[in-house]
């Protein structure tokens, strides 16, 4: 082998074995923050409107150094954070509630588990949720009053349109959406893949968030007439967000790493995200990306992280994903009957009281071998 081929050989040794650290640092780095959902339940912390002693909770401690000085900027704001974090988990779950990866979470700081390790669709999802939780709820805390840094969204005043105006209170969603992009963002470190793809995913859940914003009015005039409205912007509902955001996520990007060269001014690499096939179009703002193939969710796997599908129930009369054909992956299922007591005839007797009774049914289920 030549000199001049051996020191290629070399580099692109280091350069792989470079890629691959950077990767892991990723790993290890993108979305500690979430280890900070039971944070408002904390007994250790103060209700001090500075903030002054929030790191004696040892969640906290998975934050970076910015991400803490912004809460100490913000007072009020961690509680709006793990109010959004828990809301996504809770959208997370019910979206996949039929497909053999339905979300799950376990106690500690990994909460999702290993499957951010990979570069997948259920990563991809996760991470934008996630910021569209937290993005979501600080502009809803602010229209609230509950964060004393910001206010409802005031610009939005006067003339709207020859029956209505502008007034009312704004969700402050330009508020949410640029404090969200400075917390979530902040250790995401690299030029990588990894690092591309989830900037990419966080910036499409605060998007779906912003663009789905709505006027809302109401009407005044005499006797319920509708002489003239009042209107504000309003934040959509988190389900209307996660809807969009499962859309995204049944059409996800695959992607690899581009590279568009350098500028000559600043001798940076101006480094984006290409689709794989040359085919498809680049992936919009809006869209979800991923590099990798999910792992098999069949069975389970402890080096993935994956639960598999045995225990689970499912639909015997669905075709769907939800039907015990494709959840069990083809292995089967088991019927078995329950007793089930529930309320029932509920009767309500003025004032104020409801009265019930208990039903027994038999309920069959169905569940996964």
């Amino acid at each position: 082998m030549s000199p001049v081929a051996l020191m290629l050989g070399l580099k692109t040794l280091w350069v792989l074995a470079f890629s691959s650290l950077s990767n892991t640092l990723a790993v290890n780095n993108s979305g500690r923050w979430w280890g900070i959902i039971n944070v408002a339940s904390s007994t250790n912390l103060l209700t001090d409107s500075k903030n002054v002693q929030l790191v004696l909770d040892p969640s906290l401690q998975l934050l970076s150094r910015k991400q803490r000085k912004l809460i100490r900027q913000n007072p009020g704001i961690l509680h709006s954070i793990s109010s959004g974090l828990q809301s996504a988990i809770k959208e997370c779950k019910w979206q996949f509630r039929n497909r053999r990866w339905n979300c799950p979470t376990m106690p500690g700081p990994n909460i999702f588990g290993k499957i951010v390790n990979r570069g997948c669709r259920e990563t991809a999802f996760i991470f934008a949720i996630t910021s569209a939780g937290v993005t979501h709820s600080v502009a809803r805390s602010c229209s609230e009053g509950s964060i004393e840094s910001c206010t409802c969204d005031y610009r939005r005043r006067g003339p709207g349109g020859p029956d209505w105006h502008w007034g009312g209170c704004s969700d402050n969603v330009d508020f949410g959406r640029v404090f969200g992009r400075e917390f979530v963002d902040s250790n995401e470190k690299g030029r990588d893949l990894r690092f591309l793809m989830n900037l990419h995913n966080n910036e499409a859940g605060r998007l779906t968030v912003f663009t789905e914003m709505r006027q809302e009015c109401k009407c005044h005039g005499m006797s319920g007439s509708c002489t003239v409205k009042t209107c504000w912007m309003r934040l959509p509902t988190f389900r209307t967000v996660g809807d969009f955001l499962k859309d995204r996520f049944d059409g996800a990007s695959r992607v690899i790493y581009g590279n568009k060269g350098s500028n000559r001014a600043s001798r940076v690499e101006l480094h984006h995200l290409e689709p794989e096939n040359p085919a498809h179009k680049p992936p919009s703002p809006h869209d979800l990306v991923y590099f990798e193939k999910s792992p098999n969710f069949c069975t389970y796997s402890g080096k993935t992280g994956t639960a598999g599908t045995a225990g689970r129930s499912c639909n015997s009369s669905s075709p769907a994903l939800d039907g015990c054909e494709l959840l069990c992956c083809g292995r089967g299922y088991r019927t078995r009957t329950q007793q089930v007591t529930e309320r029932c005839n509920c009767t309500f007797h003025w004032c104020c009281h409801v009265s019930c009774l208990n039903c027994t049914n038999m309920q069959v289920l169905h569940e996964c071998l």
